[in-house]
């Protein structure tokens, strides 16, 4: 059987952003096949080469940067100069997929805009992540994540009750919006394979935000406007009744997802919980069964409850760190990791696409590139130079 092609070979991609979510849509294209060149101001490029989130930087940039602009090319622009945004210009001739996520306005006053770049190229996807949208009175906020959690409600949704708002411990705003952006990009392409003509696509950190929420505020809208009520005791789920949760035991932590109360307390020799027989309870007595629960299970370790939990097939599941967890036969047998090299030589291990095309993995071993570092290839391989096109 012939090998296919991967299934975005031979698309270019522009990669106007910076930070997390266009970078991580940009990077999910490149594992697809994609030719992705990442346009970057002179000397400072994308601003994440300097954000860190440990002390750890790798050929003196944040691992940040690298594991998400792994695999682009890299063409150093400054936007303020006619001459390279004339380049820009060009270039969009030749592309399939534009990203971009400046604040609302900057690309038009740069004259590309999408409406001036799909004149440019009719077949471009032209597409945008902002913070709020592009309009309404949040419209010029900084599109940030952490912000964007906040305003957004899902802050409140984690914790127990008596505690303050609680954030998500990853990017999930920025994540979302860049899985939704590339959802986007992707159904313009298929519709660009029918119809010839390319579109715009844009995402906003709030709107994915709020459609990481929508199984709870859809109960909010239909329930009166009562707002979500967590658990006092081991808050996992504003909205799922005991024993959802995680547990101490005497030696780790065990979670729990939905079950029944009663068959769980026969299987744990818990008396006590025997007496929820009425499965309404397991809401509204929510906290009360719960602590049983967390006094229980705390007086054995992990193995214990599970080699009593698992044969009977109730949803339970060790709690692991990292360092059990990539210790673990199950995270070997993923092959979840990938060794990436740099030009200047340095490599580092990073996760890979967790995409599956025709049963074989997608890696790729180039890692990010340096600022500007292919800028003359890509000005000769495209004739970023020659005015004779710039009258059509």
């Amino acid at each position: 059987m012939t090998e296919l092609p991967a299934p975005l070979a031979g698309l270019l991609v522009l990669d106007f952003s910076q930070f997390l979510a266009g970078p991580s849509c940009a990077l999910r294209l490149a594992d697809l096949g994609a030719r992705v060149i990442k346009l970057e101001r002179p000397g400072v490029g994308d601003l994440a080469r300097q954000l860190y989130i440990s002390d750890l930087a790798l050929d003196g940039e944040s691992t940040l940067f690298h594991s998400i602009n792994r695999n682009k090319q890299s063409i150093a622009v400054d936007l303020k100069q006619p001459d390279d945004v004339a380049r820009v210009r060009r270039l969009i001739r030749h592309a399939d997929v534009l990203i971009q996520n400046f604040r609302p306005g900057v690309m038009a006053r740069l004259g590309l805009d999408a409406a001036t770049a799909l004149t440019l190229n009719p077949r471009l996807v032209y597409a945008s992540v902002t913070g709020y949208g592009e309009t309404g009175p949040w419209r010029d906020r900084p599109g940030q994540d952490l912000l964007a959690q906040a305003s957004s409600g899902l802050t409140w949704l984690n914790g127990d009750a008596d505690r303050p708002p609680q954030p998500f411990g990853l990017a999930v705003a920025d994540l979302f919006a860049g899985a939704h952006l590339t959802q986007g990009i992707l159904a313009c392409l298929v519709r660009r394979g029918i119809t010839g003509q390319g579109g715009r696509v844009d995402v906003s950190l709030l709107e994915s935000v709020l459609d990481l929420q929508f199984e709870v505020l859809t109960t909010y809208l239909n329930d009166g406007g009562r707002p979500p009520r967590r658990s006092a005791v081991n808050n996992a789920h504003a909205y799922l009744a005991a024993p959802y949760g995680i547990y101490a035991t005497a030696d780790g932590y065990l979670a729990l997802a939905m079950g029944s109360v009663t068959q769980l307390g026969a299987l744990l020799d818990c008396p006590a919980l025997l007496a929820y027989a009425d499965p309404r309870r397991w809401f509204d007595e929510r906290d009360a069964i719960k602590q049983i629960l967390a006094t229980h299970l705390a007086g054995a370790p992990s193995a214990h409850w599970l080699a009593r939990l698992e044969p009977a097939d109730y949803w339970c599941a060790e709690v692991l760190d990292w360092s059990r967890l990539v210790a673990h036969p199950a995270f070997a047998s993923l092959q979840m990791t990938q060794r990436i090299t740099r030009s200047s030589g340095g490599s580092f291990a990073t996760t890979r696409c967790p995409i599956r095309i025709d049963g074989a993995l997608l890696t790729a071993p180039r890692g990010s590139p340096a600022v500007g570092e292919h800028t003359a290839g890509i000005i000769d391989e495209f004739a970023l130079d020659d005015t004779t096109e710039d009258q059509a």
